[in-house]
């Protein structure tokens, strides 16, 4: 069979192959900590593979990445273009837990207790669905999703034990998760800070952060301004850090508006 054949081949039969299926097939390579599977109704190449975080949990990857072994999996993703279908063991050796988490819809209200407060983000014991079998909760809030305002720890915002409401994102497939935001049941400050605020206008603000390239300013309860290198007003050369410090009060104009990146650019130079 030529090469255009075998890929004409390769497409029809992964068209045929949709999320959420599940696939069998026998381990045919085994990477470091990566499988690829020959799929059953497809002997001419492996065209299945399971990563890492696909493998089942609680289990060592050499106890199931075994060339020759028979697997199954639920398909989490097709790639035509690279001819792969990504496949989750987890998936299959946990249903109740995917069964849940893919009847979910983005924009659904979730309620839950924070379980664990951890440097990469929350974890949420949902009050409905199943336990994780390996994570403290299924729900999972990021820190860009915990606050609109700015906060230098999780514990600033939430604590393990408190009760709380979340909107839903979308299904993690990597780690069998719910991802969350908690901000987005709470109205946006910056929103109604734009309200009342013209281009031109001069404000008062805390400086927040000193980077070589720009200065943060908070200007409001959750909301914070960025004033580049150009507009701090300092003589060529002269670095952010001579100019302002963390902490001080400065006087700034508004120069720019962007309600929809969430953006307030600021001016020193003009004040």
């Amino acid at each position: 069979m030529g090469e255009a054949s075998v890929d004409q081949a390769v497409m029809g039969f992964l068209a045929a192959i949709k999320v959420g299926d599940v696939c069998h097939g026998t381990v045919a390579a085994v990477s470091r900590s990566t499988m690829s599977v020959t799929l059953d109704g497809f002997a001419a190449q492996p065209l299945g593979v399971v990563g890492p975080l696909d493998r089942p949990w609680g289990r060592s990857f050499s106890d199931v990445a075994v060339v020759g072994r028979r697997v199954s999996g639920e398909v989490v993703a097709v790639d035509p273009d690279e001819g792969r279908v990504r496949m989750s063991m987890a998936a299959t050796e946990n249903p109740e837990l995917w069964a849940f988490l893919k009847q979910l819809r983005r924009g659904v209200t979730l309620t839950g207790t924070v379980a664990s407060i951890e440097s990469f983000g929350v974890f949420v014991a949902l009050d409905d669905g199943p336990e994780h079998p390996v994570y403290p909760g299924v729900g999972f809030i990021t820190y860009p999703e915990l606050s609109w305002s700015h906060f230098e720890a999780g514990s600033d915002v939430v604590q393990v034990g408190q009760r709380v409401t979340c909107e839903f994102l979308q299904f993690d497939t990597w780690n069998g998760e719910a991802r969350l935001s908690l901000r987005a049941t709470q109205p946006d400050p910056f929103q109604a800070f734009a309200d009342g605020i013209t281009a031109g206008r001069t404000l008062r603000g805390r400086v927040t952060k000193v980077f070589p390239f720009a200065v943060f300013v908070a200007v409001g309860a959750g909301v914070e301004g960025c004033v580049p290198l150009r507009e701090l007003g300092a003589a060529p050369g002269v670095p952010p850090e001579d100019v302002v410090r963390v902490g001080e009060e400065i006087s700034v104009t508004v120069k720019e508006i962007d309600r929809e990146r969430r953006r307030l650019t600021l001016s020193r130079r003009s004040v």
